[in-house]
């Protein structure tokens, strides 16, 4: 096959550019390289953003014409970031390309072609809130009691199960026995309600974002008119984070870049978006779909010292043999600090150890807001967080609100509030507009009427709650329900006065509330974990009084909530949310086997992934890296014994330096 440039058009009248001096021997060799299918590997830190800004520059300078380029990313953000790069250095306007997302350049193709698979011009898109209010509809048409089961999915879980399926190209069956078993008896129900969601859509002439690829890989396919049309206009299509694309996403770029100009830029070892749809096999089958593929890595690290990459390439030597691509982190920089590796006693101490650091780092004229405490999962935080805010030290948690602002943490505090104390309106409201149908309004009456009849017949608040005459209060769609909510709330308020909080905690998330979390969120497993935490979290105290008094005095701290980006505040942050970003100095915490990797990834075969992310984790570290390891863990009961993390263990011990801390507490 000929991968020659076709005839080029005038010359560009844009300067020369000197691509030689202005890249690295990697990057030139990736940016001039004959068109063709490329997949380059650009390593963490390697300057990736630049290689395809003067790729798309090389290009014009070779006579091509910038509405023969077709752009693909993630964000629209990076696709105009590139752009505006791109016309500073020739001075060709953004708007002359086609760049964006996939679905962004998904619906301006349907916009020309959607006629070619049954949709009309004028189609609108729904957004996220619409998808979900039409989804329902198409249920309860269905289905008119579905949604009456609070263990059945509400709409928003619902929908992320049929577009999960979607863009994995994979059937509804196997994606809820993969990601959503507890919801596996109703398989074939589900099944059902997608086609319906579908057929509503197409009557009203309305899309969702998953339409906007399904659709354009549908004309793709069946208008061989439009086929050529995209093929013969973008003759050279460059895509951004591949490793991240899905099925749906890579069979789009298949079909468009069949003439094999391809150039696909991403890093294999940072692929750890499954969950969401990101499919391994795209980067790692690439050159098998293109042939002829030449790959160019692009290795040179400018963020990391060399003692940082060293500990990276040693994660990535575990890999499995033929399930990677090689790669070599090379540091740019000069000579640092060894990472340290950290053993603790718990995750207090843990977070102790990680306070006492930081003042030190301060001292040397760091800046709090240059410095990132990583986990594996939100609750992992939660001792981080209470030390922080026990000493006033201002924290940005990226991945999320504060542990107990999320609204599931908020759910479990308002019924343990409303039992211990029944006269607490404001608890009571929370809850109790968990179900069907109940507002404020509504909550305030039964509220009310309970406790009239309480003082009257001198009975306790809870036992009334249970009785015939309050049931009559209750909204009609709740009635069939408030039984079992109520025997719920009576069994945690008869546990205050006899057991421990732990034990009381346990049996809240074991009631009413736990089967109502299995159809509130689609993330049920690590909402539950993050429930479970609380019960370690309990432990500490004797008394459930105590225990509230502390929740909320540490709620009623200020901390540092401001979502400024600029606020000089430590920042607490899951792998996952760090990704492209860089500190001066990473704490990774919670390196113990069950916490990092997690215990359900290593129970469903997805080690690997976790290994990904780890590499992802240390990668953000510029000049300092401290990975801590708490032997003991508390999560959801009695202490238990950690072994450190494989991705410890794997470490050769030269890569690293133990940190040994003076149990005096004065480290």
């Amino acid at each position: 096959m000929n991968f020659e440039l076709e005839q080029p058009h005038a010359p560009p009248d844009f300067p020369p550019i000197d691509f030689a001096a202005q890249l690295n021997a990697e990057q030139y060799k990736a940016v001039t390289s004959p068109p063709g299918p490329m997949l380059v590997l650009a390593g963490a830190g390697s300057g990736k953003t630049r290689t395809l800004t003067y790729r798309v520059a090389w290009l014009l300078s070779q006579g091509v014409r910038p509405g023969e380029i077709l752009l693909l990313t993630f964000t629209n953000k990076a696709a105009k970031e590139m752009l505006h790069r791109v016309q500073d250095l020739t001075g060709v306007e953004p708007r002359r390309f086609w760049g964006g997302t996939f679905h962004s350049i998904g619906h301006r193709a349907l916009r020309l072609h959607g006629e070619s698979v049954g949709l009309s011009r004028s189609f609108t898109i729904l957004d996220a809130d619409e998808s979900e209010s039409l989804l329902r509809d198409a249920v309860e048409e269905s289905e008119k009691g579905f949604f009456k089961d609070k263990t059945h999915p509400r709409p928003g879980p619902l929908h992320e199960m049929i577009s999960l399926a979607r863009n994995t190209r994979t059937s509804i069956a196997d994606t809820i026995s993969r990601q959503f078993p507890q919801h596996q008896e109703i398989t074939d129900r589900v099944v059902h309600f997608a086609a319906k969601y579908a057929e509503k859509k197409l009557k009203s002439s309305v899309v969702d974002y998953d339409d906007l690829l399904e659709f354009w890989l549908d004309l793709l396919r069946k208008s061989p008119e439009a086929a050529a049309y995209f093929q013969q206009r973008f003759r050279h299509v460059l895509v951004d984070e591949y490793q991240d694309t899905n099925r749906l996403q890579a069979d789009i770029v298949d079909l468009i870049g069949n003439h094999h100009r391809v150039m696909a830029v991403g890093d294999d070892a940072q692929c750890i978006y499954s969950w969401r749809g990101a499919d391994f096999e795209n980067i790692l089958t690439f050159p098998e779909r293109h042939p002829g593929t030449e790959i160019h890595r692009i290795e040179t690290n400018y963020r990391s010292t060399p003692e940082i990459l060293a500990l990276a390439n040693g994660v990535l030597l575990a890999q499995p043999k033929g399930r990677h691509f090689d790669k070599d982190l090379k540091a740019w920089r000069g000579a640092g600090e060894k990472p340290y590796l950290v053993q603790t006693m718990d995750t207090r101490e843990q977070a102790q150890f990680v306070v006492q650091r930081l003042r030190g780092l301060v001292d040397e004229g760091v800046r709090l807001s240059d410095v990132a405490v990583l986990y594996r999962a939100h609750y992992q935080s939660l001792d981080m967080q209470l030390e922080l805010s026990r000493l006033q030290i201002p924290y940005q948690i990226t991945s999320g609100v504060r542990f107990f602002e999320q609204a599931h943490v908020r759910d479990l505090v308002a019924l343990l509030r409303f039992a211990y104390n029944p006269g607490d309106g404001m608890a009571w409201q929370r809850f109790a507009a968990l179900l069907p149908k109940v507002g404020d309004k509504s909550a305030q009456k039964i509220h009310a009427a309970a406790r009239a009849r309480a003082q009257l017949e001198q009975k306790d608040f809870l036992e009334i709650l249970g009785s015939d005459d309050i049931r009559t209060t209750v909204p009609k769609d709740a009635r069939e329900e408030w039984p079992k909510f109520i025997a719920s709330v009576q069994e945690v308020g008869e546990a205050m006065g006899t057991r421990k909080p732990s034990e009381t905690i346990d049996l809240a998330i074991e009631g009413w509330y736990g089967d109502y979390l299995k159809g509130a969120y689609a993330n049920y497993t690590s909402r539950l974990d993050d429930l479970k935490s609380l019960v370690g979290f309990a432990s500490r105290f004797d008394d459930m009084q105590d225990m509230l008094a502390q929740i909320m005095l540490l709620n009623s701290e200020t901390g540092d909530r401001s979502a400024d980006p600029n606020a000089d505040a430590i920042r607490l942050t899951t792998v996952h949310q760090a990704k492209g970003l860089e500190y001066a100095a990473v704490f990774i915490i919670g390196l113990g086997e069950g916490l990092f990797p997690l215990r359900r990834a290593i129970e469903s075969g997805t080690v690997e992934e976790e290994r990904r992310l780890f590499y992802v984790a240390v990668t953000r570290a510029r000049d300092q890296l401290y990975l801590c390891f708490p032997k003991v863990n508390s999560k959801g009961g009695p202490t238990m014994l950690l072994e450190p993390s494989r991705f410890l263990q794997e470490l050769s011990d030269d890569l690293y330096q133990e940190l040994r801390l003076k149990r005096s507490y004065g480290w």
